[in-house]
């Protein structure tokens, strides 16, 4: 039996084709039969390399039983967050208001109006360890809009009443668009990090631990200008940890999604292109800071592994890989020693399992992740048995691969590798940045319109605010690297499309979804940074380095906006905003501004590798009366506040001179 997702390019919908469940994809046809038929809609959100969706998948939607009851007195219908964040975003904060917490999959109840009256994440089919079973939910639902419809009708009222209040989703607090900067939270967000911060094993709080580099990259940001040690501390411990243990794949390169424990060994093992995209941004900030080589290379490992495994021949990224291999979770990851010395033979066998902690009794489930926990040197001898290894388990199973071409998250990956490059030199990082961009541009734009993602020949619908708003932090970041004004002129029209779109000009910051969206209950307004930076603290971003960038007034003015908005929302909880904080740094305290007189355009080529990651960056390919050649030589004159520096001929001469 196929039901009515067969002709969906989601993975994730894909997935769900040959259900015995009539699954609907989210659109008019469903909600129209909900309405004709007087039936509740089923709502399930999940996406294609979650492991918990894929048990209920196999426990409920693939079960006749659980089937019959959807297909009876339900209209069910699926939907992929990856491709809906604003359809995600909304049911996200039903979930939270039912249950105190969110998660994947997400089960909500709607009425045919998409008026919600009861959520939940998994359910087993069976009730079981105090938890309701599917079928059990589904026969009590089933009788109260049948019996008790009105209290169900009036529960569904109040929750769409009570997301309306909430800040996060009416837009705003204030009712103006006036308010203040505030400063101070910058200085309580390193507060709140600090009491957080686990000394012994990195990362912020206890299980699970997520990398959110972003965290890292503002208290990275906060040292670079504060001469904060313990900030810069904080970073480095946690940085190494998540690659010494088992989150990093040692065997493969990259990182999974999160750990499950305090001690970065047992992750979820999920790959996400956006985790990846980040955390390279991180360890090139480190590596920038510290000189230190092992940073480099960790995001050279995690670059290799895009490459490799999740880059399409016509450039553009793919979104992930699966936590799960023949049903099991993390068993493509897993070793035991005997399999390690069948490979490498007996006495580099051994050696290999010492160094990797591989052991008889093994660390997850009998066997064992690879990690550097216990070994914390690094022995790059065992590159060459690495490379058989990672042979081996290729053949030995099969990971899925959501292979859909999202524009935010390549987005965020365009950036990443453009500051490889930039920390580098190696050219294959820049190359690999411009042909994902021009396959956004060819595949993902139509003028100044975005779309969401891109698979099997087809593109979906209009995007988000996710997916501008990385945009323009992604051709900044070309433009960074290659100083092709072409791209930072893109930025400028994205991001006043981006303004056009999605700003709110009555109550200040950017909606999730814009007027030319499916408009839908609610038009939540996210500012909260999660897995990733939130579209609003990206736009505090891009609308300050744009203003700093071109000077133009209107960058000005709406940065201050956004600045003033975003210190309102990041009050009650300030660790949740490091990107807006990185955006308000930079604005109360600029980068250096670096104007650079070529002698010579050919040296414009090896420009980006003499400059500091986050200064702004003018380019004059003649010396002028302001700006003259010193010794006959490419010259560059550096600003930082309102302090200018004597002109020099390398940058690395400005460490002679004392910042005022």
């Amino acid at each position: 039996m196929q039901n009515h997702l067969k002709n969906q390019t989601s993975p994730y919908l894909l997935q769900h084709a040959d259900n015995p469940v009539e699954w609907y994809p989210w659109g008019e046809e469903a909600f129209a039969r909900a309405g004709r038929e007087d039936k509740p809609v089923f709502l399930s959100i999940g996406y294609s390399t979650c492991h918990w969706c894929h048990v209920m998948a196999h426990e409920s939607f693939e079960d006749q039983e659980i089937a019959e009851l959807l297909n009876r007195w339900f209209i069910a219908i699926k939907v992929d967050k990856e491709e809906r964040p604003d359809i995600d975003s909304i049911y996200m904060s039903v979930c939270q208001a039912f249950t105190g917490s969110g998660g994947w999959p997400t089960t909500v109840f709607l009425t045919p109006e998409q008026k919600p009256f009861f959520a939940g994440t998994y359910f087993p089919k069976t009730a079981r360890y105090g938890q309701i079973g599917l079928k059990e939910l589904l026969m009590a639902i089933h009788e109260k809009w049948e019996k008790q419809r009105e209290k169900l009708l009036k529960s569904a009222e109040e929750i769409v009443l009570l997301l309306e209040q909430r800040a996060d989703i009416s837009g705003g607090k204030a009712d103006d668009k006036s308010g203040d900067i505030n400063a101070q939270l910058i200085e309580k967000a390193v507060l709140s990090y600090e009491q957080s911060f686990d000394e012994r094993w990195g990362g912020f709080g206890d299980a699970p631990k997520f990398p959110t580099p972003h965290n890292l990259l503002f208290l990275m940001k906060y040292y670079e200008k504060n001469n904060a040690k313990e900030a810069m501390n904080m970073a480095e411990k946690t940085l190494r940890q998540m690659y010494l243990g088992g989150m990093f794949d040692h065997i493969g390169g990259g990182f999974c999604r999160y750990s499950t424990d305090r001690f970065f060994l047992v992750p979820h093992f999920e790959k996400m292109l956006y985790d990846n995209a980040l955390l390279i941004l991180a360890y090139c900030k480190a590596y920038e800071l510290t000189n230190n080589v092992f940073y480099c290379t960790v995001a050279e490992k995690t670059a290799a592994y895009i490459l490799r495994e999740m880059t399409s021949e016509d450039g553009g990224f793919y979104s992930a890989q699966d936590a799960d291999s023949e049903g099991v979770e993390g068993k493509y990851y897993l070793f035991e020693p005997s399999e390690i010395i069948s490979v490498l033979g007996e006495k580099q066998g051994r050696a290999f399992n010492r160094y990797f902690d591989i052991t008889q009794e093994g660390n997850f489930e009998g066997k064992s992740i690879p990690n550097l926990l216990k070994n914390k040197d690094i022995d790059e001898s065992m590159d060459a048995c690495l490379r058989q290894i990672y042979i081996y388990r290729k053949k030995r199973y099969q990971l899925h691969l959501d292979d859909k071409i999202l524009t935010s998250w390549n987005a965020l990956m365009i950036t990443a590798m453009c500051q490889l490059y930039r920390v580098t030199g190696k050219e294959t990082y820049l190359e690999s940045a411009e042909k994902a961009q021009s396959f956004i541009r060819k595949q993902l734009y139509e003028k100044d319109t975005l779309f969401i993602s891109y698979r099997s020949g087809k593109h979906t619908g209009r995007g988000f605010l996710e997916d501008y708003a990385f945009e323009v932090l992604a051709l900044l970041s070309l433009y960074k690297a290659t100083f092709n004004s072409d791209y930072l002129k893109s930025a400028e029209q994205f991001c006043e499309k981006a303004i056009v779109e999605f700003y709110d000009e009555k109550q200040g910051g950017f909606f999730l979804y814009g007027e030319e969206n499916e408009q839908l209950i609610l038009r939540p307004k996210e500012t909260y940074d999660g897995a990733i930076f939130s579209g609003n603290s990206a736009m505090a971003y891009n609308l300050v380095q744009l203003y700093l960038h071109t000077g133009k007034e209107q960058f000005r003015q709406l940065a201050e906006r956004q600045l003033a908005f975003m210190s309102k929302e990041a009050e009650s909880h300030p660790a949740g905003y490091a990107m807006f904080f990185i955006a308000l740094s930079d604005y109360l305290d600029p980068p250096e501004k670096i104007t650079v007189v070529l002698k010579d355009r050919q040296e414009l080529e090896a420009l980006p590798f003499r400059i500091p990651l986050d200064a702004v960056v003018c380019v004059l390919e003649r010396s002028t009366e302001e700006y003259p050649l010193q010794n006959d030589k490419t010259t560059f004159y550096v600003c930082r506040g309102h302090t200018c520096l004597p002109p020099v001929n390398e940058l690395h001469e400005i460490k002679r001179y004392e910042w005022q």
